[in-house]
């Protein structure tokens, strides 16, 4: 199951496979409370301000995850187009604005860096959006995602999209969509074993990251090549401030299956949506959040 069983929440992807980027569009067009987690020290975001529980905005209609750098902004003006000719937005008066916050992680050394996911692309990830379960891998933001960048980007592994959700008997629905493009590897959250991550170019084998910043003064990379971006949602009735609480309790997925994390070359940034009326207690739902983030996360690299 993925994050598509959440009732009010599609899901649409487009990439460019020649170019190694793309983008993932996840749509709540009825509307949805959002809250957001920036941990990483590199992010590249749009509109999380406005998700601050003290301001005036209490509903976004998308969020928008891509590759390409800070480029891949543009993709979020694409899904804003869309919505805006379905009559989707917040009312002004005298237009419906679609508020779409939006974050992106960087793949631009993997494939063609002058190709980035741009408004069309974002617009066509929109329109194919559906209720289907979401496709995992090499597809939408994960297109050009690889983890395990201590040694650089030469022994890296691929990274990828992933998706999951559990359902409670009493009806309540967590879900998590991730795009992992991490400097760490990715391991196993219960038994540590390294999925992906850094190889020994010779023999193939995983390096362990960690281990290797003990022996190394410096990572290998630059600020902001990396990043992992994803979101959970929920069918319940959640305030902005309960839903940003959640998508702090939901970066500890990212600490249990990446090593390391939240790194000074990361933009980790995790959002969180409540698109319903169910009634569960924040501290269920975060819970419920991290298992299936840290689910998605092994499922981006094949799990």
């Amino acid at each position: 199951m993925t994050i598509t069983n959440v009732p009010g929440v599609k899901v649409g992807h487009k990439q460019n496979e020649l170019a190694r980027t793309g983008c993932t569009v996840i749509l709540t067009e009825d509307g949805a409370t959002c809250g957001v987690d920036v941990r990483g020290s590199a992010p590249g975001t749009r509109e999380t301000d406005l998700l601050d529980p003290v301001n005036l905005v209490e509903q976004v209609h998308a969020i928008s995850l891509a590759g390409g750098s800070a480029y891949g902004l543009d993709a979020a003006s694409g899904v804003m187009q869309f919505l805006e000719e379905k009559g989707v937005g917040m009312d002004v008066g005298v237009a419906k604005v679609p508020i779409v916050p939006s974050a992106i992680l960087f793949d631009l050394a993997v494939g063609d860096a002058n190709v980035r996911p741009d408004q069309q692309m974002g617009y066509e990830a929109a329109k194919v959006a559906s209720h289907s379960p979401v496709k995992q891998g090499a597809f939408g933001a994960g297109c050009g995602a690889t983890v395990g960048k201590v040694a650089g980007f030469e022994a890296a592994s691929k990274g990828g999209l992933g998706s999951a959700s559990v359902e409670l008997d009493n009806g309540l629905v967590v879900g998590a969509i991730v795009a992992v493009n991490a400097v760490g590897d990715v391991c196993d959250s219960v038994t540590g074993e390294i999925l992906a991550g850094a190889r020994n170019l010779e023999t193939g084998e995983f390096l362990n990251s960690a281990q290797m910043m003990r022996k190394q003064a410096e990572v290998d990379g630059i600020a902001g090549t990396n990043t992992t971006i994803g979101a959970v949602a929920v069918n319940a009735k959640l305030t902005k401030a309960e839903a940003k609480k959640i998508a702090q309790m939901t970066q500890n997925a990212l600490g249990r299956t990446i090593s390391p994390a939240h790194t000074m070359y990361d933009g980790d940034t995790i959002f969180a949506l409540a698109t319903g009326k169910e009634h569960a207690s924040v501290d269920l739902i975060g819970q419920l959040a991290t298992e299936v983030m840290e689910e998605a996360i092994q499922n981006a690299v094949g799990k």
